[in-house]
């Protein structure tokens, strides 16, 4: 008979509260939730028939290893993953990750009058989180609004690392198995049409410096409806590539179909943003060069005038490189049996007595482990079931994509120590900054509501209301 302190380390039917259900994909479904231990407030995420399709399964390994590799603040945590009832027969997996109130596309699609201060704040967030990334030999390959997340008090946080990528070669760049990264209107434009074999982490600085090119016009850079469209239209603002550049291009057919338009003068930063900061956008022409080899690494970028009021190395860490154990995988065909055990073995990182056990070759595979999982089948079900039906059980609390004006980012607890010096200066330097907010008679004349504050949650029990005003 298994001790006590055997299910007490397991028992995890009680930690968490579901409150209410967040959304819905591909992948499954997320639900907001409670630690009950802490008080925080959680996002679980529910996967649901992983190894349906081995491909997806190797996207969840990749994606759940390389979250508990890269800790960095500006990159989304996974807290607990919790145990399945059974080694070699789960097919669901729950993942325990902090809450952010929404997402960068969402912010941006809310808020119209987005300041000079909040787009200097977010891109250095972005670019510090890159640094740490690309020194760990990482392509994120899949950078997009919505793979950014967002708390109301402009804090910014990296996810979706499932199409990402370790680099393990000597060189600075390296060849992938696939040519599908990142979505078309963020995608640098070598990996349109598969322009070269190999490529650099110079792929992920296009893709923010479209990111950052949406935040200031509040609609996307480069909207392409297929490759050679998004060609048209990236060389309708940069101009025709020069004829090395156009060289340097493998693809042949992409060669001539360069070759064969009219040549282009490309179009001054100044006259396409008109209203942006000068040195925001002489940093974003090195963003946006056509040629990855002109392109600024993050960390020549954190390095430019643009960041002088935030920029401190000590805060801008870099990574330890990956080692190619954790990823001695992408190297061989695995089975669904492969990567369930694989799996398995990293949900043992977040149950340190089972992985001890494991690791000591105990096999405890004879027995259902206690687990809370199927606990929250039955409440995702609930939830599911709810939603589909209009209802909801609960308030919706996670609706959070204004942003205050009078303060950029919120209120701390005496208690945490936990922010670096780098958040503070920088809340520092942006709350001595005036926002001014446009008069009532543009908005609706609707009555706010307490769905519609803007109230920060970061990562812990609810907070007071932020003073900023609201934009629904």
């Amino acid at each position: 008979m298994l001790d006590k302190e055997f299910f007490t380390e397991y028992g995890e039917a009680s930690q968490y509260e579901i409150q209410e259900f967040v959304g819905k994909g591909s992948y499954g479904v997320v639900a907001a939730a409670v630690d009950t231990h802490t008080g925080e407030r959680v996002a679980i995420k529910k996967m649901n028939n992983v190894f349906e399709h081995v491909s997806d399964a190797i996207r969840i390994l990749r994606e759940i290893k390389l979250l508990r590799l890269l800790r960095h603040p500006d990159i989304v945590e996974i807290k607990h993953i919790m145990l399945p009832p059974s080694r070699r027969e789960f097919k669901d997996i729950y993942v325990v990750f902090e809450l952010m109130e929404s997402d960068l596309d969402e912010v941006i699609k809310a808020n119209d009058d987005l300041t000079p201060e909040h787009y200097q704040f977010f891109l250095h967030q972005l670019l510090r989180a890159l640094k740490y990334i690309h020194t760990a030999n990482v392509f994120h390959r899949d950078l997009k609004p919505k793979n950014i997340l967002a708390n109301a008090d402009c804090k910014l946080k990296i996810c979706d690392f499932g199409l990402a990528r370790v680099s393990f070669s000597d060189a600075s760049s390296t060849i992938f198995w696939t040519d599908y990264v990142a979505t078309r209107w963020y995608r640098a434009p070598e990996l349109c049409g598969s322009f070269f074999s190999k490529y650099t982490p110079a792929v992920d600085i296009w893709s923010i410096g479209c990111i950052f090119a949406e935040m200031l016009t509040g609609k996307p850079l480069f909207p392409g409806k297929n490759v050679a469209h998004q060609l048209d239209i990236i060389t309708d603002l940069l101009g025709t590539p020069s004829s090395e550049s156009i060289a340097r291009i493998r693809n042949e057919k992409a060669r001539r179909y360069l070759n064969s338009t009219r040549k282009k003068p490309p179009v001054p930063f100044s006259q396409k943003f008109p209203n942006a900061d000068p040195l925001a956008l002489s940093l974003l022409e090195r963003l946006l060069a056509f040629d990855p080899r002109d392109r600024s690494s993050a960390e020549e970028a954190l390095a430019d005038p643009y960041f002088s009021s935030l920029a401190n190395v000590e805060d801008e860490p870099s990574a330890q490189p990956i080692s190619k154990l954790e990823f001695e995988f992408e190297r061989r065909k695995l089975t669904k049996d492969d990567v369930r055990e694989l799996i398995y073995r990293e949900i043992l990182e977040y149950h340190p007595q089972m992985l001890q056990e494991y690791l000591d070759g105990v096999d405890r595979t004879s027995f259902m482990y206690p687990s809370g999982i199927d606990r929250f089948k039955q409440q995702f079900t609930n939830l599911e079931e709810h939603y589909g039906k209009g209802e909801r059980s609960t308030p919706l609390r996670r609706q959070y994509t204004s942003l205050p004006r009078e303060r950029v980012c919120a209120p701390k607890d005496e208690s945490s120590d936990e922010d670096s010096e780098f958040e503070k200066r920088a809340t520092d330097y942006i709350a001595r900054t005036s926002f001014q907010s446009p008069t009532r008679s543009r908005r609706s004349n609707k009555p706010e509501n307490a769905e519609k504050a803007v109230v920060a949650t970061q990562n812990g029990p609810k907070k007071q209301n932020y003073s900023g005003r609201d934009l629904f």
